[in-house]
């Protein structure tokens, strides 16, 4: 695979650049341009430069307002509503997230629901936003059906991903991010890209049939992880993030889709907890007592340590060179 060498901040002002010229304003592409580059950043390259030209199909097609002014209702003292207007996650991140923060710090705990907002990054930026906040956070959306509910042959879930941190004083907090899928769709894109197999049970094609080839699994679907386990998880995505926020599910998000590849639109739940208010000021020392045991385990890690080891170099980072390409025909 041909590779280039970019600088965090040349991917930033790169995707920037090409943002505004795609029609976003400033306050939208300074979001999304930085949440694409610490994507990059932490090596998570299914979420980084990858996901620019989804971004751009979107708002080619009109489905995606690059403008939008995300609108806030405090519902109740620990219920708050951001109403994305159809511009991108991240912009409403910007207004959510620090009024939940203070609630949950207020009252203990406190939940988001995001309307009409497009996501199409990776969902630790919310969680850990939290747990650097001295709270703990999840985080759960949903997507277009992409995958099979267990025991059936036909996609009606989405990837439908989970987020959950939990913070550290003076350390990074734990965080995972995880897809209810076998894997995140965009893993399989990539192998596609580059001409590999991917593992047994990942997916089926059309057919119904099991497969370990990218591209078919893209035509077809995916299968959730672990089972009729994953499944449930899938489920409980699909209710937390469409049923409870009022937003579309992800058949009902798909039939608003303009099949442009880009991100769909829908909606995000996202729950903060105070564990000082909840557990009492002890928290740290005791949590901590536990995941020093957690560390003792020969081949033990916890979930974020290759992010934030990545993170600290500051380094250049390797693009795929023909994404490159692609990615500069449309500044």
């Amino acid at each position: 695979m041909e590779t280039i060498e970019l600088s965090l901040s040349d991917i930033r002002k790169l995707t920037f650049d090409i943002l505004i010229t795609q029609g976003c304003d400033k306050k939208n592409a300074s979001s999304i341009s930085q949440i694409i580059t610490d994507a990059e950043r932490d090596g998570c390259e299914s979420h980084g430069l990858f996901r620019l030209p989804g971004y751009i199909a979107s708002l080619q097609s009109g489905k995606a307002n690059g403008r939008a002014e995300p609108k806030l209702t405090t519902k109740s003292p620990v219920i708050i509503e951001v109403d994305g207007q159809k511009g991108f996650a991240p912009i409403a991140h910007e207004v959510g997230l620090p009024r939940l923060v203070s609630a949950a710090k207020t009252f203990g705990v406190a939940a988001l629901s995001l309307r009409h907002i497009l996501h199409f990054a990776a969902l630790w930026p919310e969680t850990e936003y939290l747990a650097r906040n001295d709270l703990v956070g999840m985080a759960c959306t949903s997507y277009l059906p992409k995958v099979a509910p267990h025991g059936t042959k036909s996609a009606l879930f989405g990837t439908n991903p989970i987020s959950f941190a939990w913070p550290r004083k003076d350390n990074h907090p734990i965080c995972f991010d995880m897809a209810t899928s076998s894997t995140a769709l965009g893993n399989v894109q990539i192998a596609a890209r580059e001409g590999k197999l991917v593992d047994e049970g990942i997916g089926l094609n059309k057919l119904g049939e099991h497969t370990r080839d990218p591209a078919e699994i893209i035509q077809g679907m995916l299968l959730p992880f672990g089972g009729y386990k994953g499944s449930a998880l899938s489920l409980m995505v699909e209710l937390l993030s469409a049923g409870l926020t009022g937003d579309f599910f992800g058949f009902e998000s798909e039939a608003q889709n303009h099949d442009d590849g880009g991100p769909a639109l829908g909606g995000e739940f996202i729950v903060a907890y105070s564990p000082s208010m909840i557990s009492g000021e002890e928290w740290p020392e005791h949590t901590e007592s536990f995941i020093r045991r957690f560390k003792s385990l020969d081949g033990a890690y916890l979930p974020g340590e290759r992010r934030y080891a990545k993170r600290r170099d500051e380094g250049t980072r390797k693009i795929n060179k023909a994404l490159y390409d692609t990615i500069m025909k449309l500044n």
